[in-house]
């Protein structure tokens, strides 16, 4: 298995001669100018040499690092020198928002080729996915459950695949994606080319992707750290303190958009709501929004209609816009590995970013097993950028006390006031049936 060293891309001169010295065809190196791509990054320098020769490929490159050109571009070339009906290239993806920028990053670079692409996901009709494959698409970016479906119902036939690309390879290895995986890879050719790219890869999950790949070309550009645009640190607070923290945080003026996270979809919901009424142009997203509302939220927070959008972990593989100057976890991930994908909305293409993170007394344990994965520790700041010593913490500082009743017992949690239950603040913030939008307090967003 060969194998190139952490950044330490093969010496070669494609780095000074550009894309052209990959011997791509004068078509898609006007798609590239045109896209705005003008110097190969470290992962493309790395992998597409051995992908232009059809090799199978195991990518591990962290987000932002140009993971999507590094397996498109081989595609693109396959299409543009050979004639006939697709699907040439399948490639699946683990949601729906990371399938539609794929998509229209292939179609960018494909502007000037004769190249159909077909997006396949669920949440919407199937309907125009099913004449779309109809015409033959030279390329289909999918979702894997979707794909499934259409496979059952006769609408899908993979037998013309020659290229297969799994992307955010961990997620799609994870259990609840194995069954429809093994029923997609069993549809396809045996004879193709693979191609895995990921932020991560776990050992066991390694494990299962040199089953799929033969002989593969190994390229680790990632470390499980963040990447080096990204500033991180740890913020210590309190439970009931969170939500005003946050706003702290926000009214900053290097804070220009950011990215919150959350732990479930109803919290989710709730903060969105609590900040948009607060005067902040937020927006949620979340499982249980339907895809039209999942892109209206995400087109709002690119063209900066909003500028805080609160998401869980899932949606957060599919986030890809650029200039977020923040990410802040409002709840800490409870795997080290999102750690890695969450801090990765920011400091994207070469840019600056800062990640915050609140801990309380509880995320002790979350916040080792991180440290142990990216091999340091990370420094504690308040939200004002005071550091802290490691055993420095805001519930060390303030101990939490419940207000004392006049017989002198300690009063109950009271949810009805500030200081109650975060969760508890959030359904407070507005009516029931309200839905988060980002107006100011009876003024419409800005377009």
């Amino acid at each position: 298995m060969e194998t190139t060293a952490n950044n330490e891309p093969p010496a070669s001169g494609a780095e000074s001669l550009g894309f052209a010295s990959f011997g791509l065809v004068p078509e898609l190196l006007r798609g590239l100018a045109g896209a705005g791509f003008t110097e190969p990054r470290p992962i493309q320098l790395a992998t597409l040499p051995a992908a232009m020769a059809r090799r199978d490929i195991l990518g591990l490159a962290q987000t932002g690092t140009g993971k999507t050109a590094a397996f498109a571009l081989p595609i693109l070339q396959q299409i543009a020198t050979e004639r006939g009906p697709g699907p040439h290239a399948l490639i699946l993806e683990p949601t729906r928002e990371l399938a539609q920028q794929v998509e229209a990053e292939l179609r960018r670079l494909a502007a000037h080729l004769r190249c159909s692409t077909q997006l396949i996901y669920g949440g919407v009709s199937s309907r125009a996915q099913i004449d779309g494959l109809r015409r033959h698409p030279a390329v289909i970016v999918a979702c894997p459950g979707r794909l499934v479906d259409l496979m059952r119902q006769g609408h899908v036939q993979l037998g013309r695949v020659r290229t297969l690309v799994l992307d955010e390879a961990d997620h799609m290895f994870d259990m609840g994606f194995l069954p429809d995986l093994r029923r997609i890879l069993s549809a396809l050719p045996a004879q193709r080319q693979n191609m895995l790219f990921s932020a991560t890869m776990p050992q066991e999950i390694r494990g299962l992707a040199n089953q799929l790949l033969r002989t593969p070309h190994v390229v680790e550009l990632a470390t499980v750290a963040p990447v080096d645009t990204v500033q991180h640190v740890l913020c210590p607070t309190d439970e009931p303190d969170k939500l005003s923290t946050l706003e702290t945080l926000l009214r900053d003026q290097a804070c220009t958009s950011a990215i919150v996270f959350s732990r479930t979809k109803h919290r989710a919901k709730r903060l969105a709501l609590a900040l948009a009424k607060n005067g902040h142009r937020a927006v949620a997203l979340q499982g249980n929004m339907s895809q039209a509302q999942r892109d209206r939220a995400m087109e709002g927070f690119r063209r900066k209609s909003f500028d805080v959008l609160v998401a869980t972990d899932i949606a957060a593989r599919g986030i890809d816009v650029a200039a977020v100057s923040h990410v802040v976890n409002f709840d800490v991930p409870v795997t080290p590995e999102a750690y890695t994908h969450r801090l990765g909305r920011t400091g994207r293409s070469g840019l600056s970013g800062q990640a915050i993170t609140f801990v309380t007394r509880d995320d002790d344990a979350l916040v080792r097993a991180i440290e142990r994965l990216i091999g340091a520790p990370i420094p504690r700041r308040t939200v004002d950028g005071r550091p802290l010593a490691r055993h420095d913490t805001a519930h060390e500082r303030r101990p939490a006390q419940r207000p004392a009743t006049r017989s002198g017992a300690p009063a109950p949690c009271d949810r009805g006031r500030r200081g109650g239950s975060v969760g508890a603040s959030f359904a407070r913030s507005g009516p029931r049936g309200a839905t988060s939008s980002g107006s100011r307090r009876g003024a419409q967003p800005k377009q």
